[in-house]
């Protein structure tokens, strides 16, 4: 063994224990434990929690590789996933958290009075959270797998285990604080690396600062090897799949089951607005960094390795074409590397990077702890998402309202024990790359619950048959533009399939509108509760008044 590996091991095992360590302290003991953590997580850990939560290892792993291989275009990951956030905290994040529920279905479920619309909603979130979790199962396939140096399928595996053992244990309480600490190890393994290279580069510590001098040395390289220019907009798609694909990610954020319900953990309204704005701080660190870091390992890549002799390329290059994720060859047969022989998959960009770079072992170790802690948070969230839509929203609410806490905890773990299992097994040999599964989850979202929640909370007139008719319609429309685009080449103004969420979430409003429209409007009380939610939690809506609690009114 050598001693690169025994760093990393050593790294990610002490990592591991103190997730599980976490887990075991915080043990769910009752459901409102396992849901929403007992609702008294403080504002700025529940925006770390929230940050881990998200950055996910699409995030980690895989978005500053798709923006090294697409340049300019690949910025509509970081807009729409930066940008849906203020979707989530101005629009619908204060307002859920008032309703004071445990999951999205059960907003969806109570605030129009109907078990159908409980239940397709559950459908959806589940549909959701597992499309999601095989993106992160793979990413941590990536990651073990180089670790080990075995093949990625068996890396996912162990990773399999291991998520379904902390996240069945600690529910969402244990949940929250091993993601608080996840958060901490994955940003400092994500900007160690790209401050050295920063530095190493061009001699400033200050990659966000940087950066833009290694962009116009790219442009320079492209020219002189005859390429698209890194930074020339909509090189690789139309600018329509651009907005496309921003806009699928905003709504999808806004429309994301596992991410609202850390908005559920908190105390009132105030603290959730907050927890949204530290969760933007978190997040815009990494996704600052991001475009720094596709840079820097493209410039050195492009001026470190291609061009190098094939019988001399260095170590890291046979490592990495192990896993099955790197390609070299020599297609012309003059032994030496050109930048189109070397064929390098968006998932391994940063972690191959440190090594690229020769950042020594400790940071090689780093970065495949935060690469996990990635991967592992986000699956842990989905899988409590994924458990809470069955074991609550529909084993509970529908199915057996009788049934004892004690029960409802089994179910919910068991259920992640099984979705565990069978989302790893479908990540063994996943349908795309990690950011490309990612968009299909917030494609179905934007197209499901994006317009739902919107109308839901601001619009009162929206009825039972409308959301019931916007969530089938927009998963439907969303589904088939997925795989048409997919697998039948079928695109709108060369939309692909990872901007398939427009379609959905434009269907999902008109046909949850035009429904409500032409059906009996819901009950007054119903329509009073959705004015309810826009106000602060001390003043209630009544009989065209807003009431303080104290009983004071004023005329609305």
């Amino acid at each position: 063994m050598d001693g690169q590996f025994l760093v990393s091991l050593a790294i990610i095992l002490a990592t591991f224990a103190l997730y599980i360590g976490i887990a075991i302290y915080n043990t769910a003991k009752a459901t409102s434990d396992f849901y929403v953590a007992g609702r008294g997580v403080p504002p700025i850990f529940n925006g770390m929690a929230i940050g881990a939560d998200w950055m996910s290892a699409a995030s980690f792993i895989g978005m500053a590789g798709t923006v090294m291989v697409l340049g300019y275009d690949g910025l509509a990951y970081i807009m729409g996933w930066t940008g849906g956030y203020l979707f989530l905290t101005f629009l619908l994040a204060p307002q859920l958290r008032k309703y004071g529920r445990y999951t999205v279905p059960e907003f969806i479920g109570d605030r129009y009075n109907s078990h159908t619309a409980r239940v397709i909603a559950a459908i959806c979130t589940i549909i959701i959270s597992f499309t999601y979790s095989i993106g992160q199962l793979s990413g941590s396939g990536v990651v073990i797998g180089r670790l080990f140096e075995i093949d990625a399928k068996i890396g996912t595996m162990i990773g399999v285990v291991l998520i379904a053992f902390y996240a069945a244990f600690g529910g969402m309480k244990g949940i929250t604080w091993t993601q608080v600490a996840q958060y901490l190890i994955l940003i400092i393994a994500y900007l160690i690396p790209v401050i050295f290279m920063s530095l190493q580069i061009t001699g400033n510590p200050v990659p966000w600062i940087s950066y833009g001098e290694v962009v116009s040395k790219l442009g320079e390289l492209d020219r002189e090897l005859g390429i698209s220019e890194y930074f020339a907009p909509f090189t690789n798609g139309t600018k329509w799949q651009f907005l496309a694909l921003m806009f699928t990610l905003m709504a999808g954020t806004a429309g994301l089951p596992h991410v609202i319900v850390r908005f559920y953990t908190v105390s009132t309204m105030k603290a959730a607005r907050w927890s949204g704005a530290w969760a933007l701080l978190f997040i815009g660190l990494l996704y600052f960094s991001a475009p720094a870091y596709a840079a820097f390992s493209r410039f050195i890549l492009m001026t470190q390795v291609a061009g190098s002799q094939i019988s001399q390329l260095p170590a890291w290059t046979t490592n990495w074409v192990n896993t099955g994720l790197l390609k070299v060859a020599d297609g012309n047969g003059d032994g030496i590397l050109q930048w189109s022989e070397l064929v390098i998959a968006n998932d391994i960009v940063v972690m191959a990077t440190p090594e690229i770079a020769n950042l020594g072992v400790f940071v090689i170790g780093l970065v495949a702890a935060g690469a996990m802690a990635a991967a592992l948070s986000t699956a842990g969230g989905l899988m409590i998402s994924l458990s809470s839509s069955f074991a609550h929203d529909i084993y509970y609410r529908v199915w057996k309202p009788q049934a004892t806490e004690k029960n409802r905890l089994l179910v919910a773990r068991w259920s992640i024990v099984v979705a565990t299992l069978v989302a790893g097994l479908i990540a063994l040999n996943p349908p795309g790359v990690i950011t490309q599964i990612v968009a299909w989850a917030f494609a179905i979202a934007s197209g499901t619950f994006f317009p739902a929640l919107v109308l839901g909370v601001w619009w009162k007139r929206s009825n039972t048959k409308g959301v019931i008719s916007g969530l089938l319609i927009g998963l439907a429309v969303t589904l088939t533009y997925i795989f048409a685009a997919k697998y039948g080449g079928f695109t709108i103004l060369g939309i692909i399939d990872t901007g398939a969420g427009i379609f959905g979430a434009i269907a999902g409003f008109l046909a949850n509108i035009i429904v409500s429209l032409s059906t009996a409007a819901p009950s007054q009380k119903l329509q009073d509760e959705v004015i309810n939610l826009r106000y602060p939690e001390q003043m209630v809506y009544k009989d065209g008044e807003v009431w303080m609690h104290d009983g004071e009114s004023e005329t609305v």
